[in-house]
């Protein structure tokens, strides 16, 4: 069948509907009843939000509006990742090479100020070959909660979030929940050391424990470090179980 449409007409129609139900136009009952959680933006605290971000932020938001737009109640959610190497990075680099300096008095954006170092630590560890070993020092210190370690990590955190909460603002993302992974990667390692007790998951010799996931067509994962010390996926499991105890779901899109 061959249809011609008058454009101009249609649009006009559809855009006097638009303005009639500014608010319901578009909007169905399709997902009525579904509580669905999405997953976005998750920046690091060792630098600012990059053009990636942009553009997870803008999907994130959109699918977001999608899904209440279909009827279903949705809940945004954010993870921060807060800690780990990458952190002690930037925070071993500014306590070699920061003498005392603040974004303030340098006149500088925090989380760019703190993402400055981190660049650092990337040239400082091309020349000195004991830069890495000192840093996976560092994150042991942490995990074990050393003072120093600690106070030095709350001050370049809140630069850093001082700085990414910024961005937020001037790109109107907003979410109904942020989670740290300061806060979840302590409850993943329980869970895995739960699990290496009953045998869900094994130690290899090096004293690294491994989930092996090959019967289910995946690959082998690390869940923790020889040393004792967490991954990303440490705490993914952490941060599973709170968000389903916290609002329970039936779908989290990432």
């Amino acid at each position: 069948m061959n249809i011609r449409l008058h454009r101009a007409g249609i649009a006009g129609s559809i855009l006097r509907e638009i303005s009639e139900h500014p608010d319901t136009w578009g909007c169905g009952t399709l997902l009525a009843g579904k509580r669905i959680m999405v997953e976005f933006s998750c920046p690091n605290t060792n630098k600012p939000l990059h053009l990636g971000h942009l553009r997870n932020d803008a999907i994130g938001e959109s699918v977001a509006r999608i899904l209440k737009g279909a009827g279903a109640e949705v809940r945004k959610v954010n993870l921060i990742n807060d800690r780990g190497i990458h952190i002690c990075k930037s925070m071993l680099a500014y306590k070699r090479f920061g003498g005392g300096s603040t974004p303030e008095s340098e006149g500088v954006k925090p989380d760019h100020f703190v993402g400055n170092y981190y660049v650092k630590f990337d040239a400082w560890s091309k020349k000195d070959e004991n830069a890495d070993a000192e840093v996976r020092q560092m994150l042991k210190a942490w995990e074990q909660g050393d003072a120093g370690t600690m106070e030095l990590w709350k001050t370049m955190n809140s630069w850093a979030l001082k700085g990414i909460e910024g961005t937020y603002a001037r790109t109107g993302i907003v979410f109904d929940q942020v989670y740290y992974e300061s806060e979840t990667y302590a409850r993943g390692r329980e869970e895995v050391l739960k699990g290496l007790e009953q045998g869900i998951f094994y130690r290899d010799e090096q004293g690294t424990v491994w989930a092996d996931l090959t019967d289910i067509g995946l690959d082998k994962k690390v869940l923790l470090r020889g040393d004792g010390t967490s991954l990303y996926l440490t705490q993914d499991i952490g941060t599973a179980l709170a968000r389903q105890q916290d609002w329970p779901f039936e779908k989290l899109i990432y």
